[in-house]
């Protein structure tokens, strides 16, 4: 992950909520819930928790946000140099 660009990835607003969604969708999906059935923080907690507790969650949310993270317009897991050199 050395030649992935976090930091500008970070300030992007789109690469966030791609992130947000690859760890959410798997573990709503998995429970059998829609968004609209999170109706409160705590909620959303007891979600996280149990689906961090569970090895195959977890598998789903590792493979997503490997996905989200992932530019498939380069060779291997790396950004492009233009984007390596970004601050």
């Amino acid at each position: 992950m050395k030649n992935i660009n976090l930091k500008v990835r970070l300030k992007n607003p789109v690469f966030l909520i791609q992130i947000i969604l690859a760890v959410l969708t798997p573990v709503l999906a998995y429970a059998g819930l829609r968004a609209e059935d999170i109706t409160t923080w705590s909620t959303l907690m007891k979600l996280l928790i149990n689906a961090f507790k569970n090895p195959y969650v977890l598998s789903l949310v590792f493979i997503s946000v490997f996905n989200a993270i992932n530019d498939p317009t380069t060779p291997g897991l790396k950004d492009k140099r233009l984007d390596e050199n970004c601050n």
